[in-house]
């Protein structure tokens, strides 16, 4: 039942859905109780859907915190090795960065029929929990090791490398890997040189694509820099590129 007081428990959803606002969470209750009363339409987005969670703020939050650090090193190490570019750029994006929210976002499958077929995991939900269906955004966007961030018109089966001919890459990204940000949140390093290529890496619209950024060359190495700045990207909401 949609409530319009307040509840001691509930979700509340927004969006592209028929009956939007804060909805009764049973006990023990799940996804589908709370679609089957919000009705997300047939015409919003669903792979884009957003399961945002207070349970994961403070996790999300260290790995924010952590991302930034690594930033701060890599700005440093770079100085040290004499790449000044490189510093500027690991600054930069460490701004984008604390632009960006912790949102509490979890990675999951929101489409309403796989959730009532068994496609899905029908979620069990907790008090406060949001839960959003957009409408569809025909774009693609890319940012991290470029001269600035893109938004790029979403092309049908194109490959996600050959998005990056379109946004100016410099010469401190890696070239042997991107990461690809599906609009579900979902994240997968995609190689991308001659040695390495993965074929059939296709966006769907309103993806979104990191560039990483180079730092196989320092001493030490910062390894898990460009798949931690990947997952927090993944957490985020549409807006992102600024």
């Amino acid at each position: 039942m949609l409530i319009t007081g307040i509840s001691q428990a509930a979700v509340t959803v927004s969006g592209d859905v028929a009956n939007p606002g804060p909805v009764e969470l049973p006990p023990g209750g799940r996804l589908l109780d709370v679609i089957s009363v919000a009705i997300p339409n047939a015409e919003s987005y669903w792979l884009a859907a957003v399961l945002q969670r207070r349970s994961l703020l403070e996790e999300q939050a260290r790995l924010k915190a952590g991302v930034l650090f690594d930033l701060d090193v890599l700005q440093r190490m770079a100085l040290l090795f004499d790449r000044p570019s490189r510093a500027a750029l690991a600054v930069r994006v460490a701004e984008q960065v604390r632009q960006m929210p912790v949102t509490g976002r979890q990675v999951a499958v929101l489409d309403p029929v796989a959730v009532e077929v068994g496609f899905a995991r029908n979620i069990r939900l907790d008090d406060g929990d949001r839960l959003t269906y957009p409408l569809r955004v025909d774009e693609v966007q890319v940012f991290g090791a470029v001269a600035e961030p893109c938004r790029l018109p979403y092309l049908p089966l194109q490959e996600a490398s050959d998005y990056l001919k379109d946004c100016q890459v410099l010469v401190d990204a890696d070239a042997d890997y991107l990461w690809l940000i599906q609009p579900n949140g979902m994240s997968r390093r995609v190689g991308i040189a001659a040695w390495n290529r993965e074929s059939g890496q296709v966006p769907a619209a309103g993806s979104k694509i990191l560039v990483p950024i180079k730092n196989d060359d320092l001493d030490p190495p910062i390894p898990e820099l460009n798949q931690q700045l990947a997952e927090f990207i993944a957490t985020q909401l549409a807006e992102v590129v600024r």
